[in-house]
């Protein structure tokens, strides 16, 4: 099997170690010769890269580790680029949930205003690291997750038509590994999903098991009464008490399409006011981050690089991202593993947009990924990803055109925004924010 060379583009990321170390453990399924950390903030990267190095020399000595801010030793001789950069860092984060807040208008990182805030942050830095990738190493595949995918997906189909990305999101991966405990069942794999829809956006339609008896009734016994919720006393990942609250909100959510199973997402749209409720305007998810997760990264970052050693760290492996792992082989082997990915619409769904990027179940090989026809869709669920696709094209439109009047039809569109007057005085205020990352609208 070929050994691969690999570029964790946002080398600093607070993910970084968790998709080390899943990497590292995934070593028999995609063995790699090397591990290039890139990012554009040398500081935060240091403290990163050089625990990563320990755990990398500690676990697999033989990979070559390369830390750098050059973009040239970065994207050269690599395979894959695996893309997950926060343009602005938390400190924007911050400020793209607090700003709508000020209005009573959702505060999320991708939802809503704050998610338009931070696309057009994202919007440049993917396309930077595309053209990278292409200058580089042309024969290589980005894996992007960065956030919002649904922008910057739509942003790399629109001004990168030939680039060779995957957009992929981790949020249906984590449903469904609820799902499959709700189930009983060891691992999603068991399940065979259709879904479609937008990125934090979508409908699962149908699940099976491999056999293809029908798990929805069990599943919606479930979620009508529980949402997503689990008994969290011994999970892992993404159940702290805001992550809780999404997870019970959801039998509201199912409540409205009760024929299928929503995106947790979805309750900023279809609850807006809820959500604007519960939030405190001066600690949001943001601050939680910052003083959570961030803190205990770094920190053990920080101790791992000064002892030259991982013993007693509390790092864990990021074991819900090893999709990428699946993804990556799916590309290097043509194993035509079935994820679900963010693709232009072409049919996928019959009754759409055929430019919307939409989320749906795909083939994946060596040549990328095959879209599976999920047919018709129901009006209502039509209507709301309509509105939402518009949004999205309107956003890039804006970046494109440097546009005003587009960025704020796009926020007057929004489900979470109440009305135009708002929609202006929350973008002139985000404007003023954004000055350094935004382009000069006009």
């Amino acid at each position: 099997m070929k050994k691969h060379s690999i570029v964790i583009a946002g080398g600093g990321s607070t993910f970084t170690p968790g998709i080390v170390l899943m990497l590292l453990d995934n070593l028999d399924r995609l063995p790699i010769r090397q591990i290039k950390f890139y990012d554009n903030d040398e500081a935060r990267q240091d403290i990163v890269a050089d625990a990563c190095k320990v755990i990398i020399k500690e676990k697999a000595p033989e990979i070559n580790v390369v830390k750098t801010i050059d973009p040239e030793t970065a994207f050269t001789d690599v395979d894959f680029v695996m893309a997950h950069i926060r343009v602005g860092k938390y400190k924007m984060r911050e400020m793209d949930e607090k700003l709508p807040l000020k209005y009573g208008v959702v505060g999320q990182e991708t939802c809503g205003p704050g998610g338009m805030s931070y696309g057009m942050r994202s919007i440049g830095g993917v396309l930077e690291l595309v053209d990278y990738m292409e200058q580089y190493s042309p024969d290589a595949w980005m894996l992007n997750y960065s956030n919002p995918a649904a922008i910057v997906a739509e942003a790399t189909r629109k001004l990168r038509p030939n680039a060779k990305i995957l957009n992929i999101c981790d949020m249906p991966i984590s449903i469904e590994n609820l799902m499959a405990q709700i189930l009983g069942l060891s691992s999603r794999k068991e399940m065979k999903v259709r879904y479609y829809g937008l990125n934090h956006f979508g409908w699962w339609t149908s699940i099976t098991d491999q056999a293809g008896n029908d798990l929805m009734p069990q599943l919606k016994a479930h979620v009508k009464d529980h949402g997503y919720a689990i008994d969290f006393s011994d999970a892992g990942q993404h159940v702290d008490k805001s992550w809780q609250d999404t997870f019970k909100k959801v039998k509201d959510v199912y409540a409205l399409a009760p024929d299928t199973m929503p995106n947790t997402y979805l309750k900023y749209y279809l609850y807006p006011q809820d959500e604007v409720e519960k939030t405190d305007p001066d600690y949001t998810r943001a601050n939680q981050v910052m003083d959570g997760r961030e803190k205990h990264v770094f920190t053990e970052c920080k101790r791992i690089a000064e002892n030259q050693s991982t013993e007693g760290s509390t790092l864990e492996i990021d074991e819900h991202a090893s999709y990428i792992v699946d993804l990556a082989r799916a590309i290097a082997y043509n194993t035509g593993e079935r994820m679900l990915l963010i693709v232009e619409n072409n049919g996928a769904i019959s009754n759409f947009e055929p430019t919307a990027m939409v989320e749906v179940p795909c083939i994946v090989g060596k040549n990328g990924p095959e879209p599976l026809t999920q047919g018709e869709i129901p009006r209502f669920q039509k209507g709301l990803m309509e509105q939402q696709v518009a949004v999205e094209k309107l956003v890039v439109e804006a970046y494109a055109e440097k546009s005003y009047q587009k960025l704020w039809q796009a926020l007057t569109l929004s489900r979470t925004v109440p009305n135009a007057r708002v929609a202006k005085e929350l973008l002139d205020d985000l404007i003023e924010a954004n000055i350094d990352f935004w382009p000069t609208l006009k």
